[in-house]
């Protein structure tokens, strides 16, 4: 029964983790039901009177054995002894609904509701199920039950016919034609094998004709797919030596799909003809369709060849019947085979073209509409009907349905869920229809309640209305994220949200409370009074002046300014309600800015929590006093945040409107002396110079003790005051800035920083660079030691938050440059293995050529600059007159470098002559033609070299043949730089030179006689020498004793023998 409610109704079906206390609930005396606790016995509970008792129903929706929970409800008697059992009432022992049996885990008792005046009650059982095809649908159920505990009739709005809810009639040729016959029964089994038959789907029948028809089996006699499949094992043929088959198709479509017969109005109608021959009676075909038409019949024709082909007869004639037999088209409804045993190669393709359910739906059977709605998961019970929950409909995202007394019922499309539910979040499962409920609006209107406990995973609640045409009107949704603290809870709570009731104040506040139910709990949520606050802050001063100050804090001047907050409450809640209570506020000034600007007299930053009290109906104020110290930020106004919240933390109180602010910001702004106007206009211009000159034809040289570079700038301010004036400077990749520094005599505040390494940004009298104020400063930079530049230049810009015209831009930029060249300190530097070679006159030993002989040219950088481009040209005197080399360059050595050997250089006059070395001192490159070695040097950092080493090999036979007592091969090396190099070399550093004197010996003669001398001389001192020492005993062997006592023993011996 409804009662009226007002609208404020905040319900959430999050799963609560608590329980408040009870509260007119007798706890201490309870009346204990107890069940088996393996059925869920206690899921849900009906107060019930009937046959002039009174009882407490009990759902038990898992009551049964493993596999088969189909669930029931136990009666329990509320008057007498305390002791007495709930009575089990085998209400899911009854066959429910069209089924002809009992459904399997069907739950009965999730849900149970009180009938009208009747004294019986109705027990739903959500996954009450039905088979169709392949699927099996729960769409719920509903049984009535009487006073006496005994079903009368159910309620299934939901449950809808299967697709496969046909009668299938088969006209069978059994004339002598037909062999084997075997065949067609194997067909008929694995055809009916095909089929999903029971009362609620398929129903089959078989006609069996030759000269007659004859009803072998008719559609309501078999219930079972073993049943007709056995029939059709069993069937034998009835013969005949004629084939009636119109008689035959006049009588299934007349008498085969008759109720007599079995047939059911509502099915589907199915003909299916096996013949292998043309009809004796074909004149009488048309009248038959006809009838066929008539009755709804569609028709499949399947034509046999097998006694065509044996015969060798033309079966047009044949083929043109059993296509007429067919329903169009003729590519869907007509079949043939080549003969009898054919006829099981096409009982696939009639299951898959004819008997496909799982692609009978017009809309994806993975999307399911109704079917699955589970309807009776929970009720609630209305003046003219009954609101039920369907948390399976669309797939699992719920719905509801409003079964009205009047006949008929109303539930909203899908698309009407769409907004508060949409589809792109089906997946969440929100099973909406978890709980339902209603209310009464003070208007006499309407709204029907349903909890989504699952929606993203937070819970959802919806207020409602439902139109006649289904349409769905949402007037409130609530979402999950209202919570109850759990440590406000004594014990844990489970399935919070099983049901929800908010019909009645409770607690005597004059507002609707609500009550939620749970896992063996119950939870009443107070409502609480609803107000509003409407805050204002008023800043005194409302500008923050730059150059003012008129207040000490801190020991520093300072611009104190004060502001006024004030709150406004309103309440749209009536009731008899404590209209005072308290909110807490904190304050801050700039608190997600970098730097404190400003702070609150007495504390910082952040002012601590202050407790206010308000009254509903009244304005409340309270100063905040606070105070500017450091204003070089003053282009961002000071922001000032108050946030704020209602302290219930005393004893329960209002809650904020939801649109309620809880804070509110002012922004104070920096007040400028800019005149009445407000606008400064200001005049910046800029000089700056530099210490060195240098043009492109004329560069400034640096060299080693030039390491610094001075330039002096000056700005000036010729009109009315520049705010937050900054100078930015840049300055070339080859100088370094070493300090800058303003003018003492005038002291200034500057600030700078330096976003990039050749960049800065120099605030200058920040905040203000004041009318007239002129300021001079002074760079000093250094040469760069590992970036060379042809031109050094510094760029200064001035620029403030003033205005300036267009006029006066020009001079706010100032530049200064010099191009210039680097001399680097290099040392250049050779060494050669051979300085002097002698070489013998032709015709005397040694033969062949010369030695191979290393010079290795060395440069080595000793300055601090990183030098680049150097490249390195070696002149080897080499070719003689007639082109007679006297030295070869054999192989260039290098590394960090890159050498090429060039053509022969000629020298000024002709090469010498081999002849007239003689008359010549020196080889060099004026006369005599020289290779040439140039080398192109890499990257040389500081403290670091490159060598080049060249192999040569000196000639022998060009200088045996030449007439020359001595003379100096000069080598000569040069040092240069690329084209338009920056790099400057010294003299000094240029040249080197390698040296080779060669110097011819000349051959000594020697007498025979001489010679012959002084061989017999050797001979006769060698001879000498021998004879002195043999002599002396040189030449005589010492014995030793043991070796002269034997000799004397065998002496002896021998003696003694004589």
């Amino acid at each position: 029964m409804e009662l009226p409610l007002i609208p404020h109704l905040f319900l959430s079906l999050m799963f609560l983790t608590g329980l408040c206390s009870p509260f007119n609930l007798d706890v201490r005396h309870p009346h204990l039901f107890p069940g088996p606790p393996e059925a869920e016995f206690g899921y849900s509970v009906l107060q019930h009177v009937g046959g002039g008792q009174r009882w407490m129903l009990v759902g038990a929706p898992w009551d049964g054995p493993s596999g088969d929970r189909r669930g029931d409800v136990y009666h329990c008697p509320v008057e007498g002894s305390h002791n007495a059992p709930c009575a089990k009432g085998h209400l899911g022992d009854y066959q429910l609904g069209n089924s002809s049996r009992p459904a399997v885990n069907m739950h009965l008792g999730m849900s149970l509701l009180e009938t009208d005046g009747d004294g019986g009650f109705m027990a739903c059982a959500p996954l009450w199920s039905r088979a169709c095809g392949s699927s099996v649908f729960s769409s719920g159920i509903c049984a009535h039950v009487d006073a006496s505990f005994q079903p009368q009739g159910s309620l299934a709005p939901t449950a809808q016919r299967c697709p496969t809810y046909m009668d299938v009639v088969i006209v069978l040729d059994g004339s002598n034609s037909i062999y084997p016959w075997s065949e067609v029964q194997t067909f008929l089994q694995r055809l009916v094998g095909r089929l999903f038959i029971d009362p609620e789907q398929i129903q089959v029948g078989l006609i069996q004709y030759g000269e007659s028809p004859i009803h072998e089996w008719s559609l309501g006699d078999f219930q079972t797919k073993e049943e007709v499949v056995r029939a059709a094992r069993n069937l034998s043929r009835r013969e005949g030596r004629e084939t009636k088959t119109s008689q035959a198709v006049m009588v299934a479509c007349t008498e085969g799909f008759s109720k007599f017969r079995g047939g059911r109005p509502e099915a589907a109608r199915l003909l299916v003809v096996v013949t292998d021959g043309e009809s004796h009676d074909g004149e009488e075909l048309p009248v038959a369709l006809k009838a066929c038409e008539a009755e709804r019949v569609t028709r499949y024709g399947i034509a046999v060849l097998g006694n065509y082909l044996r015969r060798q007869r033309d079966p047009s004639s044949f083929l043109r019947e059993i296509r007429a037999i067919a329903s169009d088209p003729d590519e869907r409804f007509f079949f043939n085979v080549t003969d009898e045993a054919a006829l099981t190669d096409i009982v696939d393709a009639l299951g898959d073209q004819i008997f496909g359910l799982e692609g009978s739906h017009e809309e994806n059977e993975s999307s399911f509409g109704l079917e699955m709605s589970q309807i009776g998961f929970s009720t609630h019970r209305l003046k003219d009907g009954i609101l039920f929950g369907m948390v399976g409909a669309y797939d699992w995202g719920g719905s509801v349905l409003l079964w009205l007394e009047e006949g008929y019922h109303l539930f909203p499309p899908r698309t009407a869920l769409e907004d508060e539910f949409p589809s792109a979040l089906q997946n969440h499962a929100a099973y909406l229809g978890y709980s339902v409920s209603s209310m009464l609006l003070r208007g006499g209107q309407r709204l029907f309640l349903s909890g989504a406990p699952r929606f993203r995973h937070r819970g959802k609640v919806i207020a409602f209305q439902l139109k006649k045409d289904g349409a769905m009107k949402v007037s409130q949704s609530l979402q999950g994220e209202q919570r109850i603290a759990a440590i406000s809870m004594p014990q844990t709570l489970s399935y919070f949200g099983r049901s929800v009731d908010g019909r009645l104040d409770l607690d005597g506040d004059d507002l609707i409370d609500v009550a939620v139910g749970a896992q063996g709990a119950a939870v009443l949520l107070s409502s609480r009074p609803i107000v509003h606050l409407g805050p204002s802050l008023v800043v005194t001063p409302p500008a923050i002046s730059v150059v003012q100050r008129d207040c000490m804090r801190r020991g520093q001047k300072a611009a104190c300014l004060s502001a006024a907050l004030c709150f406004q409450v309103t309440s749209r809640t009536s009731g008899h309600w404590d209209h005072r209570f308290y909110m807490q506020f904190t304050a801050s000034l700039d608190e997600w800015t970098a730097g404190a600007r400003a702070a609150f007299d007495g504390s910082g930053q952040r002012l601590s929590p202050r407790r206010l009290q308000l009254n509903v109906g009244n304005v409340t104020c309270e100063q905040l006093y606070f105070h500017v110290l450091d204003t070089s930020d003053y282009f961002r106004p000071v922001a000032l945040t108050v946030t704020f919240a209602l302290d219930n933390t005393t004893k329960p109180g209002p809650v904020l409107d939801e649109g309620s602010p809880t804070s509110i910001q002012k922004l104070v702004p920096f007040s400028k002396d800019c005149g009445p106007d407000n606008e400064c206009v200001t005049d910046l211009v800029l000089q700056a110079n530099m210490d060195i000159r240098g043009s492109r034809k004329d560069p400034f040289i640096v060299q080693g003790g030039q390491q610094k570079v001075l330039v002096s700038a000056t700005l000036e301010n010729r009109k009315e005051n520049a705010y937050n004036t900054s100078l930015s400077l840049s300055f070339s990749r080859n100088l370094h800035l070493a300090s800058f520094t303003p003018e003492k005599d005038r002291p200034m505040k500057v600030e700078c920083t330096a976003p990039s390494p050749h960049a800065h940004l120099c605030s200058v009298g920040h905040p203000v660079f004041q009318t007239g104020a002129k300021v001079t400063f002074l760079l000093e930079f250094e040469f760069s030691c590992s970036s060379l530049l042809s031109q050094a230049f510094v760029r200064l810009t001035a620029t403030s938050n003033s205005l300036e015209r267009n006029g006066t831009l020009q001079d706010n930029t100032a530049q200064t440059s010099a191009y210039i060249q680097y001399e680097p300190h290099l040392f250049f530097s050779s060494e050669s293995t051979l300085h002097r070679y002698e070489v013998h006159p032709y015709g005397t030993l040694p033969v062949g050529p010369g030695p191979e002989f290393k010079t290795t040219l060395r440069v080595q950088n000793l300055g601090c600059y990183v030098v680049s481009g150097l490249i390195i040209s070696a002149f080897l005197p080499a070719v003689a007159h007639g082109g007679n080399y006297f030295l070869s360059l054999s192989q260039v050595i290098f590394n960090n470098a890159s050498c090429t050997v060039q053509n022969l250089t000629e020298p000024p006059g002709p090469p010498v002559h081999p002849e007239e070395l003689q008359h010549t001192s020196k080889l060099n490159g004026s006369n005599t033609q020289c290779q040439v070695v140039r080398c192109h040097l890499g990257r040389l950092a500081k403290g670091t070299e490159v060598s080049v080493g060249l192999l040569r090999l000196v000639h022998n036979e060009f200088f045996q043949r030449a007439k020359f007592k001595s003379l100096t091969v000069v080598s000569t090396f040069e040092l240069g730089t690329e084209e338009n190099s920056i790099l400057l070399l010294t003299k000094a550093s240029r040249w080197s030179e390698s040296l080779l004197e060669v110097i011819q010996t000349r051959p000594v003669l020697i007498s025979l006689w001489i010679l012959t001398g002084s061989v017999l001389g050797g001979l006769l001192l060698l001879a000498f020498l021998v004879f002195c020492l043999w002599k002396l005993g040189f030449f005589a062997r010492k014995k030793i004793p043991k070796e002269e006592k034997r000799e004397e023993q065998l002496e002896q011996l021998m003696q003694n023998k004589v």
